[in-house]
């Protein structure tokens, strides 16, 4: 496999273990607990898993660890299996016991082509573990093209073939509004020469701070149908 540039392996570790001084601390917090939460529990050992649309890997650590074997689906050849511009995976039918996706699935234009490959690669009881975005901004890699709320994303996975048997939110509306200013702010503060940083770091640590404490007291009922983030597990309906 290729050395992962610098700023790649730097991006890596900020998503397992977020700075405080990030504008999407909290986010990437939350996602990062969910994710080594999941690979706990539904990792085994010997069992090989494909992270579908992998990009640096972030999570690779947290399933290596529990001794299974990972590999990374993207377009090209870059990854360990390859994804073509038809959107086929590179692999046979039945080869996996997880499918991963994290942060994709509002990239992909065509949610038909990538839900059926993930669903033609599980193995018989194998899961699918997804994260995707409720609320965000936009942000195209290189495109983006949706939003979900948890019952368009439920939907929108059950009516393709999928038993959705989890649906865990992360980050209320309360404190995404906060993350967005913060966002916002610290984007204009960074352009001011000498003490732009500084003060945008400082900016950074107060508003992540109550950004926290918003979402503790936002009601979970709240959160979980206005959720910035969502972590679904689901496997093939039968």
């Amino acid at each position: 496999m290729a050395v992962e540039p610098p700023h790649a392996a730097f991006e890596q570790v900020r998503r397992r273990k977020p700075r405080l001084v990030d504008t999407d601390w909290l986010v990437l917090r939350g996602l990062a607990a969910e994710v080594s939460a999941a690979a706990i529990e539904l990792a085994r050992a010997g069992q090989v898993a494909l992270d579908l649309g992998c990009g640096n890997q972030p999570y690779r650590q947290l399933f290596e660890a529990q001794a299974i074997e990972y590999l990374g689906a993207d377009l090209g050849h870059a990854a360990q299996v390859a994804i073509g511009e038809d959107g086929r995976v590179d692999a046979p039918d039945a080869s996996f016991d997880l499918v991963l996706s994290f942060q994709v699935l509002e990239h992909v234009r065509d949610l038909d082509r990538y839900l059926s490959e993930a669903k033609r690669l599980l193995r018989p009881g194998g899961q699918l573990l997804l994260s995707t975005h409720g609320t965000w901004l936009y942000h195209p890699h290189p495109e983006d093209h949706r939003r979900w709320t948890r019952e368009g994303l439920v939907n929108e996975l059950e009516s393709r073939g999928f038993r959705v048997d989890d649906c865990r939110a992360i980050v209320g509306p309360l404190a995404l509004t906060t993350i967005i200013r913060l966002t916002a702010f610290t984007y204009a503060l960074r352009k001011i020469p000498l003490l732009g940083r500084p003060l945008a770091t400082l900016l950074a640590v107060v508003m992540n701070l109550r950004a926290a404490f918003e979402d503790r007291i936002t009601p979970p009922a709240v959160r979980q149908d206005n959720a910035c983030v969502y972590v679904v597990r689901a496997g093939v309906a039968r």
